[in-house]
């Protein structure tokens, strides 16, 4: 189901999740347990990134074939400007359509480790916005695409509203749903969702939450993407050992009421980004359960 179609006929919020492809066999066996425990819960899709670079691109596509075919959810894979040129993008979005593909998470993608800066390839694209032209120019409506949002402003791009206006161009080259960087305010949120619906953007916004089992992990991807974790939050997790039982109850009992306030105030679902660990995604649901039903 395209997400036109699938937030469109919503008569309740969409619970979606993340995933990435293992690069282990007992990394394999472990994302199988996971899967069949996400999919007890009413998932509306599934998306699939892929490594730096592209470096897992076939095995996005191989794993969203699986799980689509495997669970009949709508699954869909990552597709960024990173290292690819326009050939290349029209080699994986043959590839992805001809294995039943209907939608696109459409991204400029972050610089490869070690470089400073993003730097397109040859013939490739520079922007995300460049990227939605393209896919609209060659496909038209036989994908439905989703952009990413960001919260707090683009980790290069400071200003809030800046940042809005670059999401403005890539939703009026056509993408149809906006899914955030993560964020632990949700006074954030609701300030960009403001800003960004007074901007003219009229497509789904969708929340993204990274629930924190480990606080050393996350603040390191929070300084990476320039979000932040909220101080009290902070004094919270640290008063536990790092990645004990106790922290990660705590993280996840935060995450519940982070999810909890945005459902109450009229998101059109959440977006969980799971690690590829279905545990505290699995707790969330539970607690959450009333509101996708």
């Amino acid at each position: 189901m395209k997400f036109k179609e699938l937030y469109g006929n919503a008569t309740s919020p969409i619970l979606s999740v993340e995933l990435f492809p293992p690069k282990t066999e007992k990394g394999r066996h472990h994302l199988d347990q996971e899967m069949k425990r996400l999919m007890e819960y009413p998932v509306g899709f599934v998306s699939v990134t892929y490594g730096a670079g592209g470096s897992t691109q076939n095995n996005t596509l191989e794993l969203v074939k699986t799980i689509r075919s495997t669970y009949d959810v709508t699954t869909v894979p990552h597709l960024t400007c990173v290292g690819a040129s326009q050939q290349d993008i029209r080699d994986y979005v043959k590839q992805a359509l001809a294995d039943g593909a209907e939608n696109l998470v459409a991204l400029r993608g972050d610089p490869p480790r070690g470089e400073a800066s993003f730097k397109p390839a040859p013939d490739g694209f520079s922007y995300a916005y460049q990227l939605v032209e393209f896919l609209k120019t060659n496909y038209g409506d036989a994908l439905s695409l989703a952009v990413a949002g960001y919260p707090e402003g683009h980790i290069e791009t400071r200003d809030l509203d800046l940042s809005i206006q670059h999401l403005k161009q890539k939703v009026d080259a056509g993408a149809d749903l906006v899914i955030t960087q993560l964020f632990y305010d949700n006074q954030d949120f609701f300030r960009f969702r403001d800003k960004a619906v007074k901007a003219g953007i009229n497509v789904p916004i969708v929340p993204g939450i990274l629930p924190i089992t480990k606080y050393s992990q996350i603040d390191r991807i929070t300084k990476l993407c320039g979000a932040r974790i909220p101080g009290e939050l902070t004094k919270t997790l640290v008063a536990f050992p790092d990645g004990s039982y106790d922290q990660q109850m705590a993280g996840i009992a935060a995450a519940i009421d982070q999810a909890g306030e945005l459902l109450e105030n009229d998101v059109p679902g959440i977006h969980i980004f799971t690690l590829n660990n279905s545990y505290a995604t699995a707790h969330m649901v539970t607690a959450l359960c009333h509101f996708f039903e």
